[in-house]
């Protein structure tokens, strides 16, 4: 059986994980390569100026699986939209065939609390994304 663990700041004893998964505009097979691996420094970055943690992250070329957890006073919906917003800018500078998508990211997003799962089990999940796919 795992044990939960809590993390902490001066006022706040918590743990609070989600599965976010987004998607670029038309399901486009674009997260590849450098891409890919970029993507993934983005993420790790805006995470911890968010104070969040990422606990698994898997790129699939056309969605990314997120298995984070971000500090309750950081909105959910702020950081999707920081996680979004940079990567979608900062790619689309750094890779010329990004640019002439009208925009990188559809405007929706997927998000699951991971409170009744073991989190061993949302973590394989996430791990075996590209091996299903």
């Amino acid at each position: 059986m795992m044990t939960v663990t809590y993390r902490r700041t001066n006022k706040t004893v918590y743990s609070a994980k989600y599965h976010l998964i987004w998607c670029p505009k038309y399901r486009r097979r674009v997260l590849v390569g450098a891409v890919e691996n970029r993507l993934v420094e983005i993420v790790h970055q805006i995470c911890v100026e968010h104070g969040a943690d990422v606990i698994e992250i898997e790129i699939m070329p056309d969605h990314v699986h997120l298995l984070v957890e971000v500090p309750p006073v950081v909105a959910l919906s702020k950081f999707i939209g920081a996680l979004k917003g940079r990567s979608a800018r900062v790619l689309r500078q750094e890779f010329d065939h990004l640019r002439r998508l009208p925009s990188l990211w559809t405007p929706s997003w997927f998000c699951s609390t991971v409170g009744g799962v073991p989190l061993e089990v949302v973590r394989r999940y996430v791990e075996n994304q590209k091996l299903a796919a």
